[in-house]
């Protein structure tokens, strides 16, 4: 099982063209964790996409994770899955895919944070802390809400919304430490170097406040 309190930079990325190269740039640049976050397609369009994907995390040792269907999960051999709110409950896809597989469960305000803290959820997300397209028609939590998430968990908390190269570091002082980023790498032009550059700042930032870098 994977240990996802030392991986701190997730991506969530949707079908490409480019999946498989794009995935290999941003891997080599120091992706952690990553989910297929796939909501316009089919369920058979969606595990085609998986099967590209799962053999290139195995290849960089870095988990995958299917969003919002733990059967879909199952089928493809993914490492876990990652629900919201409105989605199949964390007890449905423990029962599905075990005590091992990661789970993830959304979070947007503290009374759902609370309510996350007593399922067996392997890690949450927080946020997003600022409006952000990937997360349509819902507004930004603000950054205290995820600092507050990441003080109360007993589980790591990823923050959402908006990370770059440039913003990590304030991030991570005001007590962040861990991050899912969308379109500083998949608007990137040149990903595998935007992604070294994030996985530089974020482990500067880290190492400055004594945590040590992954």
């Amino acid at each position: 099982m994977f240990n996802l309190a030392s991986r701190n930079l997730y991506l969530c990325v949707g079908v490409r063209e480019d999946l498989t190269t794009f995935l290999t740039q941003v891997l080599r640049g120091g992706v952690d964790v990553v989910q297929l976050r796939e909501k316009g397609l089919d369920d058979d369009a969606r595990v085609k996409a998986a099967r590209l994907v799962a053999p290139i995390c195995r290849d960089f040792d870095v988990p995958f994770i299917m969003n919002d269907s733990p059967e879909l999960a199952r089928r493809v051999g993914a490492d876990g899955v990652h629900v919201g709110q409105e989605d199949v409950s964390v007890a449905r896809c423990r029962e599905l895919l075990g005590e091992q597989a990661i789970v993830g469960l959304s979070t947007h305000s503290n009374a759902e944070f609370d309510q996350a803290l007593g399922q067996q959820a392997t890690y949450f997300s927080a946020g997003p802390i600022v409006a952000t397209p990937t997360k349509p028609g819902r507004e930004g939590t603000g950054l205290q809400y995820a600092v507050a998430c990441e003080r109360r968990s007993d589980r790591p908390v990823y923050v959402t919304g908006g990370v770059t190269s440039d913003n990590v570091a304030a991030l991570v002082a005001a007590g962040l430490r861990r991050f899912v980023v969308v379109r500083y790498l998949t608007h990137s032009r040149n990903p595998e170097t935007s992604a070294r550059a994030l996985r530089a700042a974020l482990d500067d930032a880290l190492s400055a406040v004594a945590v040590e870098p992954t």
